[in-house]
């Protein structure tokens, strides 16, 4: 799975980039109110990407470092680092991160687990590396209750980008916390409608695998996005 994901970035990365400049100063003041930063954490971005969240928090934390399998999205992260004194990036598995246990004061992961395989791995890693006290941000698409639902929408979102695993439901994702000593602080909830034919170029989706997802895509489709603000006991 971590090769679907290599290779979809890898092509997609100058796309996934720019999308996150249009969104970058909305996501800032967002991940601000949702997180209020103390001003002298370090932090880490896991699954970072191109840096999204990893440049929402740089301005108002010490320290940000964001790691990620894909080295295309990383390089377009530097390059939007150059005038950042405080933001670096490192190549890296979500689910075996190389770092100490206890080494931040706060830990995200932003529209990523959704690409992992194991999720729970995710999750365990991001609490690890958090120290006590410490808090954590999870931000993915959550899937429907209902098991047919769900069905249908990993059906599409698959087909669109065969590095979707799954997204999770909400209570799914609560037990993933719970079951790694994890309170949750805050959670909010947001409905993103999103214009197919824009969503399957993100992912640079073409020919039969774009016309077999046009027929699996919800009408007027839009996606449930749930935010998550917790503590490590």
């Amino acid at each position: 799975m971590q090769d679907a994901t290599r290779e979809r970035f890898a092509k997609t990365a100058d796309r996934v980039a720019a999308l996150q400049d249009a969104r970058a100063a909305e996501l800032e003041q967002r991940v601000v109110r949702f997180v209020a930063p103390s001003g002298d954490e370090r932090a880490l971005d896991s699954g970072t990407g191109s840096g999204a969240l990893a440049f929402a928090l740089a301005p108002h934390v010490r320290e940000v470092v964001g790691i990620d399998l894909v080295p295309e999205l990383l390089e377009q992260a530097r390059t939007r680092a150059e005038r950042l004194s405080n933001v670096s990036f490192v190549e890296g598995d979500a689910t075996k991160l190389s770092f100490e246990y206890g080494s931040f004061d706060l830990a995200g992961s932003l529209r990523t687990l959704h690409h992992i395989p194991r999720p729970e791995l995710a999750v365990a890693e991001l609490a690890r590396v958090t120290r006590p006290r410490g808090r954590l941000l999870v931000v993915d698409q959550i899937a429907p209750v209902d098991p047919l639902a769900a069905f249908e929408l990993n059906r599409f979102e698959r087909a669109r980008d065969p590095s979707h695993t799954r997204a999770l439901a909400d209570i799914d994702l609560r037990h993933l916390f719970e079951s790694n000593g994890l309170v949750l602080l805050r959670a909010e909830f947001e409905r993103e409608q999103r214009d197919l034919d824009a969503y399957l170029d993100l992912a640079g989706c073409q020919g039969e695998p774009r016309e077999r997802a046009a027929t699996l895509a919800p009408p007027k489709y839009a996606a449930d996005l749930g935010w998550y603000l917790l503590e490590k006991r």
